[in-house]
């Protein structure tokens, strides 16, 4: 097999693909990107045996076949190369030689046959939604999902797919994130969990992209189609917890303020907070709010005063800072609102401003219990 390719063309896909790859495989296989040549389109894959994302790539040839090569060490040649078009030819003596401007390389190569190949989804459901869109989901709610072990289905995010709209949800048990479209509809009621690792690939690669991806799901698997990519990956099995009934419906103290001096503010207090707990006081009377954390083990303490407007009765909670320092960096609005009921309740931060139309993003904090 033989074809011609441009250099930084095949880096940038194959960059993409590498990804996928872990540092350490059990099985060596899995240290190669599988090229499979059909005339004039060369298709390639890598695989974690969990995920699988093969794209296809426009060559000049006219013959074929299926070899397995090395990642990484393609990856470190082709970043060496200014834009020039590569030769790849196959040798009889399983080795691949690569031809430059000035001069040739040569890479051993497996067999393709043994490369694992991409589970084929039997009787899946579908959605198209926009790039952009699922990569702005992916984004919003990451972060908050857990890494914990033990329990396996907060570790991922839940899609949540009806006729009236969309639903991605993270949560780690100490933050929820609840990420709705409206504007996008699926022909029938599912749900299922989807790894991280795909997530942030697909994240990577969607931002700001216009493509439309076909998303297909049945129990075990799911497969995201578009352009001329696509990417298998196994679901999380399990139960996603019941996360509608942990957020509070009725919240009578409403908070809003400005996001930006509101983050400022918690950063700075926070670096006086205890170290283990992390916790900042919010203590909010009339149209004052004010943010205040200690180390009692240091005597170290800030207090902060900002001006905000807000409906309830006058209260004060507690918060792990961290949490709400992720929350509201998250978050693009210009302000943001805070609804409470009681300070060992959760509050919930949602933007005021700088949503789409169709588009709904609510946060959720639970709080940590006040040493007066």
């Amino acid at each position: 097999m033989k074809f011609i390719v441009s250099s930084s063309y095949l880096l940038k896909q194959l960059q993409i693909l590498g990804g996928v790859i872990n540092n350490t495989n059990t099985l060596p296989i899995l240290d190669n990107f599988l090229f499979d040549l059909k005339q004039d389109e060369l298709t390639v894959s890598a695989s974690d045996l969990e995920t699988t994302m093969s794209a296809k790539l426009k060559v000049e040839s006219d013959s074929e076949g299926k070899i397995a090569v090395p990642a990484k060490l393609l990856l470190d040649t082709l970043k060496t190369f200014p834009e020039q078009p590569l030769t790849f030819v196959a040798e009889d003596n399983n080795t691949i030689e690569l031809s430059s401007n000035h001069g040739k390389y040569a890479l051993a190569y497996a067999d393709g046959e043994e490369f694992p190949n991409p589970v084929e989804l039997e009787d899946p459901s579908s959605t198209v939604l926009e790039g952009d869109i699922l990569a702005t989901a992916i984004s919003k709610t990451i972060f908050a999902s857990g890494n914990d072990d033990l329990r396996p289905v907060m570790s991922g995010v839940f899609f949540q797919f009806t006729t009236e709209g969309l639903t991605f949800v993270a949560t780690d048990a100490h933050k929820l994130v609840k990420y709705q479209r409206e504007d996008v509809t699926a022909s029938q009621a599912s749900d299922f969990i989807m790894p991280k690792k795909p997530l942030n690939l697909l994240k990577g690669i969607l931002a700001g992209s216009e493509s439309e991806v076909l998303i297909e799901y049945n129990d075990s698997n799911a497969k995201f189609t578009f352009d001329d990519t696509q990417l298998v990956c196994r679901l999380i099995d399990g139960k996603y917890p019941n996360y509608e009934a942990v957020i509070p419906k009725e919240n009578p103290n409403k908070l809003t303020i400005e996001r930006n001096q509101f983050l400022s503010s918690v950063r700075r207090v926070s670096i006086f907070s205890n170290k283990t707990t992390h916790q900042v006081r919010l203590k909010i009377a009339g149209a004052e709010l004010n943010i205040s954390a200690e180390d009692v083990d240091y005597s170290n303490k800030a207090e902060e005063r900002l001006t905000c407007s807000y409906q309830g009765d006058d209260m004060q909670i507690g918060f792990n800072s961290r949490f709400l320092t992720e929350m509201l960096n998250n978050l693009t609005s210009d302000e943001v609102q805070l609804e409470m009921s009681l300070p060992n309740r959760a509050g919930i931060l949602t933007p005021v401003d700088g949503l789409d139309p169709g588009e709904k993003i609510t946060m959720l904090v639970m709080p940590v219990m006040l040493n007066n």
